[in-house]
């Protein structure tokens, strides 16, 4: 239903996540955090077929444009740029859940990502790959 005006209302406030909603139709980006005005000023907002992304989120934005300008290969988010180093220097899922204060599941989905994104199956492949990019120093 293309009719259907979407706005995502998360706590998830990464500059992929965002980038990959407005890709998909979102017309707006809210956090659940904003108070109870700005969120009705969306909905308004995108009833009235305006787009909205808050202030703060827009420099996160633009980064992950600029950086998916002419690369079809999807950006890696913060969060997984930090689980590369650390798989870089070795460490276990359970360490990195510890160290980043992460579940190891949600560690291990991390790592899905980025192998998926990288295009490769295991934790030394998307060390390599990130090398080769130069996602990783």
């Amino acid at each position: 239903m293309p009719q259907t005006k979407v706005m995502i209302l998360t706590a998830f406030l990464e500059s992929a996540f965002v980038f990959k909603a407005l890709a998909a139709g979102a017309r707006a980006f809210v956090s659940k955090d904003a108070d109870r005005a700005d969120v009705c000023d969306a909905i308004l907002a995108v009833a009235d077929g305006k787009v909205v992304i808050p202030p703060g989120l827009q420099p996160g934005l633009a980064d992950q444009i600029k950086a998916r300008a002419g690369d079809d290969s999807p950006a890696l988010s913060l969060r997984e740029r930090e689980v590369l180093a650390l798989i870089a220097d070795g460490a276990s899922a359970p360490e990195i859940g510890r160290r980043l204060h992460l579940s190891t599941g949600t560690v291990k989905t991390h790592l899905q990502h980025l192998y998926e994104k990288l295009g490769v199956n295991d934790r030394a492949a998307a060390v390599a790959e990130a090398m080769r990019r130069g996602a990783l120093q």
